[in-house]
Parts: structure tokens; sequence; C-alpha cells
């Protein structure tokens, strides 16, 4: 996979179930309000890169899935961590982004010009 460099130059990375260290419904309801302010915003990451527990939120049944979508048609690259996705058994659920490895994480965020972790 690769990321286009003329887009812009950061990517975000999600790696716990939501947003911050709070209970569930926090957390999501934080990553759910990041989300609609990305799609509000002019310049769109270049990739939302998913891993840990942060892949639960590219499956059925998660509470941001609109907002993803939307993103990815957008243009956004969602990368979804493989490896974690068969950890959690949540292979056969995905309903957004690309299933890739780490080396598709690691590609986005060296050529990224800033990370910005949730």
């Amino acid at each position: 996979m690769s990321v286009d460099d003329s887009r812009t130059s950061y990517i975000v990375i999600v790696n716990n179930g939501g947003m911050g260290h709070a209970d569930p419904e926090l957390r999501h309801k934080l990553l759910n309000t990041y989300l609609h302010m990305l799609l509000d915003n002019e310049q769109l990451p270049t990739a939302i890169c998913f891993y840990a527990e942060g892949v639960k939120m590219v499956v059925e049944g998660s509470p941001v899935l609109e907002p993803l979508k939307r993103l990815s048609e957008k243009g956004v690259y969602l990368i979804v961590c493989s490896t974690c996705l068969g950890y959690f058994n949540l292979r056969d659920k995905v309903q957004v982004g690309i299933v890739g490895g780490m080396h598709d994480i690691l590609e986005a965020q060296m050529r990224a010009g800033k990370v910005i972790t949730l």
C-alpha cells in the first residue's frame, strides 16, 4: 500500500477502543466528535491507523463507523492491523478500511510529516 505524498502530511493513530483513557461510553463519544470535526476540516489526514484495541473501531457494532466511512470516501486511508484483528478474532467483522500489516502502518508513519496519537 502506498500513501499519496501530495496530500496533507499527517496521520492519526487510534490504538485503543475510543479516545483517551476513560469509560468506554466517553471514549466513544470523544472519538466520534473528533472524527466529525476532521470531516469539517479542510486538511484531512493522509491516513488513520488502527492497531491494538483500536481495531475495534472499524468492525461491526462500532459506534464510529459512520464518520469513518465518510472519511474513507473522502480519500483518507484507514489502515487496520491484521495481527490485531486476528488476536481479537475480528477479521470477518471489518466494515471499513484496508486490512494491512505493521509494514503498512510503519510506511504511513515514516511518510507523514506529523503523527497524532489519540
